[in-house]
């Protein structure tokens, strides 16, 4: 068995893809997970057949450790915004550091470095994509989209909104054009 851990790879269609693209080359996958595939070794260009599904899908291989620690922080941190826990703006730091097993500051200055963004920035962005998805199913009104986001109240949720967007969240529903970005290119 072999395990690779994979970029951009941040959602349940992803894992679907990637599980019908390894099928279709005859590589039996062992378990998927949301950046992490299992797979049992079977020939030996595997990694040359793998390497080109990856890339023909919009994903990449993650080979070095930092990578991996910042890939394993998005995925943290998309999961629990689709998960819909509560809101760990004031914990981050003690969830990403029990869950990569390593220390926040470490983390922080590794992901700010590669990513030209805090932890904290990328997290706002994460949520306030998410709310352009809510606001775009219209099946929420503003305050229930703040409730859902984890806000304390529907005007922190309008005014980070504003800052990142440029726009009202009034305005963006009228606008109609949803101009959101998938999870894995926030970055």
């Amino acid at each position: 068995m072999k395990k690779l851990l994979i970029k951009n790879m941040v959602c349940d269609r992803c894992k679907t893809l990637l599980n019908q693209e390894f099928s279709k080359a005859g590589i039996a996958i062992v378990s998927i997970k949301l950046g992490e595939i299992v797979y049992e070794e079977n020939v030996d260009n595997d990694d040359e057949i793998i390497e080109g599904i990856l890339k023909n899908n919009g994903f990449e291989l993650v080979k070095d450790t930092s990578d991996m620690i910042i890939e394993n922080i998005k995925i943290e941190l998309i999961n629990t915004i689709k998960n819909g826990e509560n809101d760990i703006a004031g914990n981050m730091s003690a969830l990403l550091s029990e869950k990569l097993n390593k220390d926040y500051s470490i983390l922080s200055k590794m992901f700010s470095k590669r990513e030209g963004v805090t932890i904290e920035k990328y997290y706002i962005d994460l949520k306030i994509e998410r709310a352009k998805e809510l606001i775009q199913m219209n099946e929420l009104n503003f305050s229930e989209i703040g409730y859902a986001l984890n806000y304390r109240n529907s005007s922190h949720l309008a005014s980070q909104f504003k800052s990142v967007t440029g726009m009202s969240m009034g305005e963006y529903k009228k606008l109609q054009q949803w101009d959101r970005k998938s999870l894995d290119k926030i970055m």
